[in-house]
């Protein structure tokens, strides 16, 4: 399974900004996608990665948070409750972190990699990576929800090594 590249925003690449396509049908393609976007986030230590980001228009996202692997195609929101605010980065926006107000709690509903309808319910962190992902899918970057004020330069190795920053979601 290959390592994709990530389109980031200084590469003016209208896929980020994009509405995805709904996926058809989840084959043998969109497994294989699944996989490599998973390999891609462990290897670029992200919490998720949306289709978008490596430069492919599809409604599909990968999530790793507490150990365990979520891979959905065509999410969609069913539930946000409640809210919190925490800092935010980006794969796709390195350098730059802000404070975003969030769902605490979500349920969002897709398909998994065996074409079944699953749901997804999740706060704190999943609820905030969920709803960042579908936010990628609907061309949307985390810097147009920060709050006032709040989105600020970084280092790169200081974001990575950040704990409090949900960053590469």
């Amino acid at each position: 399974m290959p390592v994709l590249p990530i389109v980031v925003t200084a590469d003016h690449n209208a896929v980020l900004t994009t509405k995805a396509t709904r996926v058809p049908r989840v084959d043998e393609g969109v497994r294989r996608l699944m996989d490599d976007m998973v390999e891609t986030m462990f290897a670029a230590n992200g919490v998720g990665l949306a289709a978008p980001q490596v430069n492919v228009p599809l409604r599909v996202i990968v999530l790793r948070v507490d150990n365990q692997i979520y891979q959905l195609a065509n999410p969609e929101m069913v539930r946000c409750q409640g809210e919190q605010t925490g800092m935010e980065g980006c794969l796709s926006v390195p350098g730059l972190i802000g404070e975003v107000t969030r769902c605490e709690r979500v349920v969002a509903k897709g398909v998994n990699r065996h074409g079944k309808e699953i749901r997804i319910k999740g706060d704190g962190l999943l609820a905030r990576a969920v709803q960042h992902e579908i936010d990628h899918l609907d061309g949307v970057l985390f810097t147009s929800k920060v709050n006032e004020g709040t989105l600020r330069e970084v280092e790169l190795a200081t974001e990575a090594a950040s704990p409090e920053v949900v960053s590469a979601v």
